[in-house]
């Protein structure tokens, strides 16, 4: 199982694309020759982005603007990818972002927000793209999940329930379409140094932002984080985690039991 060779008429489509890890593996996928349909809420900056890719590489990079969040608009997604008569034989579900602090005093809107991106957003695409894909006998979803889905998150409920959904929803597909022709990998990052943190505001018990309480050793880059996800998946990975280090923590977080680590995460993530 690998990636389906390039094509005129075929392309990936890539949600979230507008930045950060979207963007770093369209233009991995670029660099390929896959040709591309990048998706995210931001116009300016997919047609930004598609210009650049498409003059670097030579590949033709549509831009889609759709809410995610808007189940309507991504109902209209494939009709609108057949307008330009192009097949999609790469999947990229990689849209999403998070919401942290204690739940009871969350955004409600938002929280449901998280999990029509995260979740219900995937399952719609694979259910659009993934039947042609398998009567093709190639194709290939590579789903971004997380480490935080490893685990439970005390103040990051919603989306490390959201990442958990990912992880197992990529993992089972994986199983089930081996010998199909289409492979599906999730990649798993622990942090990365993108603009998510930012905007979502996330802090650690302490009252210090993630970014800043993180040791830098903990960190990949969007770019790393892309090219492992794509070396992933012409593999045919069924997880990928990029960073020693990030690996190392979750193989060894394995062995403890949830009584032990979600008090420590809880403590963590605590505000005091």
């Amino acid at each position: 199982m690998s990636l389906p060779d390039p094509s005129p008429r075929r392309a990936a489509l890539v949600t979230g694309a507008s930045a950060g890890i979207g963007a770093a593996i369209a233009a991995e996928l670029a660099r390929r020759g896959h040709g591309l349909v990048l998706v995210a809420r931001r116009q300016d900056r997919l047609d930004e982005l598609a210009a650049s890719l498409s003059h670097e590489h030579g590949v033709r990079a549509e831009a889609l603007g759709c809410d995610l969040a808007d189940a309507e608009s991504v109902k209209r997604l494939p009709t609108r990818v057949e307008a330009l008569e192009l097949t999609v034989d790469v999947l990229v579900n990689n849209a999403g972002f998070a919401t942290n602090g204690p739940f009871e005093r969350s955004d409600p809107d938002r929280e449901l927000e998280q999990v029509r991106v995260l979740v219900e957003a995937p399952v719609a695409l694979c259910s659009a793209f993934l039947p042609g894909m398998v009567s093709r006998h190639a194709g290939a979803v590579l789903t971004v999940a997380s480490t935080a889905g490893m685990q439970p998150l005390p103040y990051s409920a919603g989306y490390s329930a959201a990442k958990a959904h990912a992880l197992t929803f990529s993992e089972a597909l994986h199983q089930e379409l081996k010998g199909s022709g289409v492979t599906v990998t999730a990649l798993a990052p622990g942090p990365v140094q993108t603009d998510f943190w930012a905007i979502s505001g996330w802090e650690v018990g302490s009252g210090q932002t993630f970014s800043d309480a993180l040791p830098r050793p903990g960190w990949v880059t969007p770019e790393h984080a892309a090219a492992a996800a794509v070396a992933g998946l012409e593999r045919g990975r069924r997880v990928v985690v990029p960073g020693a280090p990030i690996r190392a923590a979750m193989a060894a977080g394995q062995f403890v039991p949830n009584v032990i680590k979600l008090p420590l995460l809880e403590w963590v993530n605590r505000r005091r």
